[in-house]
């Protein structure tokens, strides 16, 4: 189909469901790093999980409001699944945009007083007793293998 200037038009794309109040502003600034309407709608579905209070560690299921092992096999949860294992989108490419932002902003950006601290840690898991054992990046050994993985954030300053 040719647009109006002669060239090829594009399809529009089709809005996300947005997420819940401030977090709206802050997963918009990511949309153009995902190609399609599921892998921004599970980016936010992500966020939110990993921002909302839970009973027990951040695990796969929790960060879909599931319980662990009994609905581990939920719609939510294998979206989620599949969006952070197996969804085509440059993880590169959103971590520059997550640091550009953090950076960016007076509020977490380092300053004189400190600096706040995200990181995330892999640890290689075998077998299929472990829940949440998938093949995805492991900070620790510096490739995807199979895995469980934590993110955990703290400030640091001169006391601590």
């Amino acid at each position: 189909m040719l647009g109006q200037a002669g060239g090829l038009a594009m399809t529009e794309r089709r809005p996300c469901p947005p997420a819940p109040g401030p977090l709206e502003a802050y997963a918009g600034q990511f949309d153009p790093l995902f190609g399609t309407l599921a892998q921004r709608r599970n980016f936010r579905e992500y966020l939110q999980g990993l921002l909302l209070p839970r009973d027990r560690n951040k695990t796969l299921t929790a960060l879909a409001g599931a319980e662990p092992i009994v609905e581990a096999h939920a719609g939510a949860v294998q979206r989620l699944q599949f969006f952070l294992s197996d969804s085509p989108w440059d993880g590169e490419a959103v971590n520059a945009r997550r640091l550009a932002l953090l950076l960016g902003d007076p509020a977490t950006a380092p300053h004189v007083d400190g600096v706040l601290v995200i990181d995330d840690t892999g640890d290689r898991k075998a077998g299929t007793h472990t829940a949440h054992v998938a093949r995805q990046w492991l900070g620790s050994i510096g490739k995807v293998d199979n895995g469980s993985v934590a993110v955990s954030s703290l400030w640091a300053d001169e006391r601590v």
